[in-house]
């Protein structure tokens, strides 16, 4: 675990300084002013969660390796037979009933906080990724410094309002200990809310662990502070990975986060309408089971679905199946009453070029009009999710930026209809002087960073930089002017001990 703190720079002067003033003044989560889109009429939506409640009820839905998550089920009154767990109609709706449809998740530094559910909307950046990329040191396998830089960027981009977990693999840490770090990482070095690990059921146990000591062991009892994320083993498979997560999150009143992961033709059936029928069932039996764990806990509920391409097998982003399914979900779980979690800024491409940036906006415009709460992957996705781009994850956060204007609407009060400017303007002039022009040019269109719009010879002038040249020289300007978190010395120090004595615990293990 790299210490860095007496590396971290003073505020300088311009760009820098009003970027890390942006993130303290940037609204904590987004509350939502527009509609959302309707794809799906009635019909369809009861076609699908029919088809959802015979799979639960026909087909069931596996829970292996996992003795004590069989009990739970066999004690509420479901049909277990071995490893497979059927739900008569009606059970996991009945057992969801419980699932906040909004909470808050606590930030260390209040002011972070965030909503999750109802009208409200957070974006988070990338998870998982083995890979990095940048414009000067080109793919390689995550590190330790690598994951650093990426958790401080997080932490000073105003539009990203969660810092994940997994934001790439420190692959030069193992795999039994590399949590550790990287959950100490998180809550050192940004003071937005974060995931905890979920790979083994001791890592998660050291998550909450870490968080009681930060947050102190009364406030989670009271408070959500942490959350798990988990896929499902699609088709219709919770392993004990899932299962065990649930326990001891929800558990511990901390939240759980389950997406169903399905590669339509693989994982699910080829047909869109079935994959998300299937996905919906999934979803709501570890919904169901969190709710018999503890009654109340926080759940989203997810959905990534891909389709892929059947000539060779890849996965493929951004295309039309998979945005009719963000507009679906967000549909059903509106109707169950519970966070939904979905799409992000995903994209097949290596590098952030044209196909990047279309997969991408078809991807996060169907999950914001669709209504997702909680979107991981929003910013820095690249290769199917095998790569961490550090320069894609600046260009994505300018464009949820501009997602986040879409979702406050417009005003129709006077200011917004500009009436004051007609008795300025007189009919054939214009209004670039005029005094409610100079009253809202600061605040009237968003300023998106990594666009150029100045003329060709203004951009020759300046270097006739690329938009990854312009996302690379950012991300290294909001490190250059990075600021580290007051913490407690003794708090800070609490948290070391912890990391140390698990570490020193176990031999290195790296699987």
């Amino acid at each position: 675990m790299s210490d860095t703190r007496g590396r971290s720079r003073r505020r300088r002067g311009g760009s820098g300084a009003s970027a890390e003033r942006a993130v303290v003044d940037a609204p904590a989560y987004i509350t939502r002013k527009i509609p959302y889109f309707e794809f799906l009429g009635e019909e369809g939506l009861v076609d699908l969660e029919n088809q959802a409640d015979w799979l639960l009820q026909e087909i069931g839905v596996e829970f292996r390796d996992d003795a004590r998550a069989l009990e739970i089920w066999k004690d509420a009154g479901a049909d277990v037979k071995s490893t497979r767990v059927r739900l008569p109609k009606g059970m996991a709706q009945e057992l969801m009933k419980t699932i906040p449809s909004e909470f808050t998740q606590h930030a260390f530094h209040e002011g972070r906080s965030v909503k999750i559910g109802g009208k409200h909307t957070i974006f988070a950046p990338m998870y998982g990724a083995p890979f990095v990329r940048d414009l000067e040191g080109g793919r390689r396998y995550g590190n330790m410094a690598d994951f650093e830089k990426l958790v401080k960027i997080t932490a000073m981009l105003p539009s990203l309002h969660h810092s994940g977990f997994v934001t790439c693999e420190p692959c030069d840490v193992p795999v039994n200990k590399r949590h550790l770090d990287m959950l100490y990482t998180h809550m050192r070095y940004s003071t937005k809310p974060m995931l905890g690990a979920i790979t083994e059921k001791e890592r998660a146990e050291d998550s909450v662990e870490m968080a009681r000591i930060l947050h102190g062991a009364d406030t989670l009892e009271q408070k959500c502070v942490i959350m798990g994320n988990v896929n499902t083993n699609s088709p219709l498979l919770v392993d004990k990975v899932a299962s065990e997560a649930i326990q001891v999150y929800c558990g511990a009143n901390q939240g759980i986060v389950v997406a169903p992961f399905v590669l339509g033709g693989a994982m699910g059936p080829v047909t869109t309408a079935g994959a998300i029928a299937q996905a919906l069932a999934e979803g709501m039996a570890c919904g169901a089971f969190s709710q018999l764990v503890r009654p109340g806990a926080p759940f989203i509920l997810g959905n990534f679905l891909s389709s892929m391409s059947l000539k060779s097998g890849a996965p493929t982003f951004g295309m039309p199946e998979p945005v009719m399914s963000n507009y679906i979900i967000g549909q059903l779980a509106r109707r169950l009453g519970v966070p939904l979690r979905c799409g992000g800024s995903l994209t097949a491409s290596k590098v952030p070029d044209a196909q990047a940036a279309f997969e991408s906006a078809d991807s996060i415009h169907s999950t914001v009009l669709g209504g997702a709460n909680f979107v991981l992957h929003s910013a820095g996705w690249m290769e199917g999710g095998l790569s961490m781009g550090f320069e894609k994850l600046v260009i994505d956060a300018d464009r949820l930026g501009a997602m986040a204007v879409v979702l406050n609407g417009i005003e129709t009060n006077d200011n917004g209809l500009a009436r004051s400017a007609y008795h300025e303007v007189e009919p054939g002039g214009h209004f670039l002087g005029c005094g409610h022009t100079m009253g809202n040019y600061e605040t009237a269109y968003y300023d998106a960073r990594m666009s150029d719009s100045e003329s060709v010879e203004q951009w020759t002038e300046m270097g006739s930089k690329d938009t990854a040249r312009r996302a690379y020289e950012r991300w290294n300007m909001l490190l250059d002017t990075y600021e580290l978190p007051e913490m407690d010395v003794a708090k800070d120090e609490e948290l070391k001990a912890f990391v140390e004595q698990r570490k020193a615990s176990m031999p290195d293990a790296w699987y």
